[in-house]
């Protein structure tokens, strides 16, 4: 087996596609109204999937989190310090949710968290200074 890519539960599609479409750069792959949308990120397989299409699908109801939540994290790389900062200030001039500012951590990367508009935690950082 070999990771293809993974996937997230969604409330509300067309937020959902914007936003990671829109804000992030992420390439969709299916019309924002389908009940699974596709979209790539560097190669990497995203997929969104509505919540109530799912459960239809599967015959059972789940639980989901409220709200910020910090069950998973995405993690998107940049080349460098700057560019966290850089993108920071654009994502969240575009609407994303500010978790943490871009921080310098100890073991030599910098990074900051924002959420998408339905509160999933995505990173965004770098190891090279320059």
């Amino acid at each position: 087996m070999r990771l293809d890519g993974f996937g997230i539960m969604v409330d509300d599609m067309a937020v959902m596609v914007r936003f990671y479409r829109d804000v992030l750069g992420f390439e969709i792959k299916e019309d924002e109204n389908t009940t699974n949308v596709f979209l790539e990120k560097d190669g990497t397989l995203f997929l969104l999937y509505r919540k109530t299409d799912f459960e239809k699908m599967t015959n059972r109801k789940f639980s989901y989190c409220k709200g910020v939540n910090g069950h998973y994290e995405i993690a998107l790389s940049v080349e460098n310090f700057a560019a966290v900062d850089k993108i920071y200030a654009e994502v969240i001039a575009a609407g994303a949710e500010s978790i943490m500012e871009p921080t310098t951590e100890p073991w030599g990367q910098r990074t900051c968290y924002i959420a998408d508009p339905e509160g999933n935690l995505i990173e965004i950082g770098s190891f090279k200074e320059a």
